[in-house]
């Protein structure tokens, strides 16, 4: 008969063998990576010739080459596929020729949510940016060959987890090859099905019951680093509850909501959590004594929070993220640099500075130093689809230009919420009365020091009904400000009302260093917790 010490160290041997096989075909794909670093446009052509081949929109006006290609096609945004993207969803169908396999949701710039449509085309050029991401980050730290890994699922908001429940969207592994996703499984701390929660909070306490339970522990990658932050201090009020669950095996008040997942039962390391509580804090590198890395975003508006989670964990590694979007991959961390994924989709880009503003640069053109925005064309059926995020390039790995993600042009992104101008316009004219106008959206930005949440400024008396909860809800329409909010990331709404709406814009924005004679009335503007502070 086996003991639980034999088991787990057959688990333990198991995850062990997963990690070398999925290394290996990593390391395939990552040769093929290096191979032709020095051959960036002809390789671009080629996956340009491949999405043109199986567009409906290509085929329909015989489009099969570059120069066609910028001569009949404009940029385009999601409202420009929208219609066809809604009709073929309901007839089960894509904008592609290649195979469907989901639609993905995500936040609109005006729409409340997009679907985006993932074929098995864009999935394989999802892989073929993950492997070396990969393989390089096993280069980076070999200890992640010994132990778990935990890669946040992609969360659904409460309020659309019935809609969506269905569809397969939350598992992350499926970006991966069918090979590497099935070995990925056996090297996960912890399954998939926890998001499907009835309630935020219970997926976030059923996930740190099988991250406290899995002492083998090496990895720990997550999108923002506020995710990270929230489950650590969920962590420390939960500990106790925690402890029952892993002593018992049973989900006890939250069976319920998780009723789907199998609640995780260890009772050493629910004795391991007990030892390594002092007072009402955790000591999580004898928690996880194996953890190793730790990713998330580390730039623009993530950058201080990155450095709050680096605090919390001195003893892993960190790196940061490649720039991804739901509608596809631009940069790879790779080697401590962030190249161009240019073996996934194919890229343009426009100057945001310069001379050149405004014009569109295929990926072999870019120089050091360019500020751009990326603009892809993909294996989905999206083509010349603008992301508006901002980049500079920073260097060269042979001809693939390397990035640092600035920020999003338009929009505002705190935690990932994904707020734009054409939003928070939506919101002001909802909130607007006869005597009481709103006058700009504004994003608090709490340098680390508290959670950071949305303020609407009014001009005029505030009516006696009025509840900053309704600023709340009408946010919460929108895809990853729910989201964001049901996790925790980000504090409720507030409101605050003057008689002169435009002179306390003017005093939020100088106060943060605008001139005068530049200032403009925004819809939806970022400003300092400390300018907040010096207008209330």
């Amino acid at each position: 008969m086996f003991d639980h010490r034999d088991i787990a160290k057959i688990s333990n041997r198991f995850t062990h063998i997963s990690h070398h096989i999925l290394k290996y075909r990593c390391d395939q794909q990552d040769k093929k990576f290096k191979a032709k670093m020095n051959d960036l446009k002809g390789t671009q052509l080629a996956i340009l010739e491949k999405i043109l081949s199986s567009s409906r929109f290509a085929l329909d006006r015989n489009i099969k080459n570059y120069q066609l290609f910028i001569d009949k096609l404009s940029i385009t945004r999601y409202a420009d596929w929208k219609d066809d993207i809604l009709k073929n969803k309901t007839n089960k169908n894509t904008i592609s020729t290649s195979k469907l396999v989901r639609y993905q949701p995500t936040s609109g710039s005006s729409e409340q949510i997009k679907f985006i449509p993932y074929t098995q085309m864009f999935l394989d050029e999802l892989d073929a940016a993950i492997a070396p991401w990969l393989s390089s980050m096993y280069r980076k730290c070999p200890e992640l060959l010994q132990g778990t890994h935990y890669w946040s699922v992609s969360w659904l908001p409460e309020s659309q987890r019935e809609v969506l429940k269905d569809d397969n969207l939350n598992d992350d592994s499926a970006l991966l090859g069918l090979g590497k996703r099935i070995l990925s499984k056996f090297t996960q701390a912890v399954p998939a099905d926890v998001s499907f929660a009835a309630q935020a909070e219970d997926a976030m306490f059923a996930t740190l019951c099988y991250l406290v339970g899995d002492k083998n522990l090496t990895m720990i990658s997550v999108w923002s680093p506020t995710f990270a932050l929230q489950l650590l201090e969920k962590l420390e009020i939960f500990k106790d509850e925690i402890i029952q669950v892993l002593s018992n095996g049973d989900w006890g008040g939250r069976a319920d909501s998780l009723k789907s997942v199998k609640a995780p039962k260890n009772k050493q390391r629910a004795n391991d959590l007990k030892d390594c509580i002092d007072g009402e804090t955790v000591n999580f590198e004898r928690l996880w004594p194996n953890l190793t890395l730790i990713s998330s975003w580390d730039t623009a508006g993530s950058k201080q929070w990155a450095q709050v989670l680096k605090d919390k964990l001195p003893f892993a590694h960190f790196e940061g993220k490649g720039l991804w979007a739901t509608e596809g991959v631009i940069t790879i961390p790779y080697d401590d640099h962030y190249p161009l994924a240019y073996q996934s989709h194919f890229y343009e880009f426009e100057y945001l500075n310069g001379k050149n503003i405004g014009k569109i640069i295929p990926s072999w053109k870019l120089e050091l130093g360019d500020l751009v925005s990326p603009i892809i064309t993909s294996g989905n059926g999206l083509l010349r689809y603008a992301l508006d995020d901002s980049l500079l390039v920073t260097g060269f790995k042979g001809e693939i230009p390397c990035f640092e993600f600035q920020g999003r042009r338009f929009g505002v992104d705190l935690v990932g919420e994904k707020i734009s101008p054409d939003v928070a316009q939506q919101l002001l004219e909802q909130l607007n009365a006869d005597n009481f106008k709103a006058i700009s959206l504004l994003a608090i930005d709490t340098k680390g020091l508290e959670k950071p949440f949305y303020t609407v400024l009014f001009e005029g008396e505030t009516p006696q009904q009025f509840n900053a909860d309704e600023i709340d809800q009408l946010l919460r329409a929108h895809f990853h400000y729910d989201l964001a909010r049901d996790l925790g990331q980000l504090n409720q709404a507030m409101y605050l009302c003057r008689e002169n709406g435009w002179l306390a814009y003017k005093s939020l924005v100088m106060h943060d260093g605008m001139i005068e004679g530049n200032i403009k009335p925004e819809p939806l503007k970022k400003i300092s917790l400390n300018s907040l502070r010096s207008l209330v």
